[in-house]
C-alpha cells in the first residue's frame, strides 16, 4: 500500500512538473489565455465525471465555493505571472509558502493552535525566501511578488476547503474552480486573444489533463499513506521543475538559489513530519 502511495505521488509531481514547463513554453500567450485553456481542459474530466455519478454540480455551499474558486484563480494568475519572470523552480519553491500561510490564517479564522517547533520551521522555511531575493542579486523582484502573493491566495484556498469539508464532493469543489477560471480567464483574454497554431494546440489541451491527473494522483496517494510519510513527496516538484528547467530552457539556479531553495523545502518537509507525528 505504501509503496503505491510513493508511486502515486511520483506521477503526481511528474505531471504537476510537465505542467509548469507547458506553461513556461507558452510564455507568448497571455496568462489569462493559458488560464482559460487550463480550465476548460480540466473541466473535460470532471464534468463527465459528476454527471456519470449523478453528483449535483450545483453543490451545498455555493458561497464558500465560489470563494474557494477566487482565491484559486486568482493564485493560479499570479503563479502563472511569476513564471515569466523568475526560473521554475524557484517560483514553484515560493509557492509552496503557501502552507505557512494557511496555518496564519488558520490561527485567526479557525481558532487552531501552532506549536512553538512548527514556528521555528515556518522561519528556517521564510528564511529560504529572504536568501533568494536578498542575496541573489539575478531574480526578478516581480516574479518573487507574483510567487508570494500566489502563494497567500492558495493558503485562503486551503482554509475555505478546510471550512467546506465534506459538505461537497472533491470534484465538485473542483468542477466550480474549473468554471469560474474559464468563464473569467476567457472574458479577460479576449482583448488578447492569440490563435494557436500546430503543436500549440496539443500544447493548451495538455495543460488541463496534466493539471487534472496531478491533483488526482495526489489525492489518491495520500488517501493511501500516512501524510507524514506521503506529503513530503510533494516536494519532488521542485526538484523536477529544477533539472527540467535547466536542461528545457537553460535556466540557471546560483548557489544562494539553490540554498533559499533548499531552505523552504527543509523548513515545510520538517513541518509536515513534526506535525502528523505528534497528532
Amino acid at each position: 500500500m505504501l509503496k503505491k502511495a510513493i508511486l502515486f505521488m511520483v506521477i503526481s509531481a511528474v505531471a504537476f512538473t510537465f505542467l509548469n514547463v507547458l506553461v513556461k513554453s507558452l510564455h507568448n500567450f497571455s496568462v489569462y489565455q493559458i488560464v482559460f485553456f487550463r480550465s476548460i481542459g480540466s473541466l473535460f474530466f470532471t464534468l463527465p465525471f459528476l454527471l456519470k455519478n449523478k453528483i449535483s454540480l450545483k453543490g451545498n455551499q455555493k458561497g464558500l465555493l465560489v470563494l474557494r474558486s477566487v482565491f484559486g484563480l486568482a493564485s493560479m494568475m499570479l503563479f502563472f505571472f511569476s513564471l515569466k519572470y523568475i526560473a521554475m523552480g524557484t517560483a514553484v519553491s515560493l509557492r509552496y509558502i503557501a502552507p505557512v500561510f494557511a496555518a496564519l490564517f488558520a490561527v485567526f479564522f479557525l481558532k487552531e493552535k501552532i506549536k512553538l517547533i512548527q514556528w521555528l520551521f515556518f522561519a528556517l522555511a521564510f528564511s529560504g525566501v529572504l536568501v533568494l531575493k536578498g542575496l541573489d542579486n539575478e531574480l526578478q523582484i516581480e516574479g518573487v511578488v507574483f510567487a508570494l502573493i500566489s502563494a497567500v491566495f492558495a493558503g485562503l484556498v486551503y482554509i475555505t476547503i478546510r471550512k467546506i469539508g465534506n459538505q461537497d464532493h472533491p470534484v465538485v469543489v473542483v468542477n466550480y474552480f474549473m468554471i469560474i477560471s474559464a468563464l473569467i480567464g476567457g472574458a479577460l483574454s479576449i482583448n488578447n486573444w492569440i490563435n494557436p497554431t500546430g503543436i500549440q494546440w496539443l500544447t493548451f489541451l495538455s495543460l488541463g489533463a496534466f493539471g487534472y491527473f496531478a491533483q488526482l494522483y495526489m489525492t489518491k496517494a495520500m488517501q493511501l499513506g500516512e501524510t507524514n510519510q506521503i506529503a513530503p513527496l510533494k516536494y519532488l516538484e521542485v526538484i523536477f521543475t529544477m533539472v527540467i528547467g535547466s536542461l528545457w530552457f537553460s535556466e540557471d539556479y546560483t548557489l544562494w538559489s539553490v540554498l533559499g531553495i533548499g531552505l523552504i523545502v527543509s523548513g515545510l518537509v520538517l513541518n509536515i513530519v513534526t506535525k502528523q507525528s505528534k497528532k
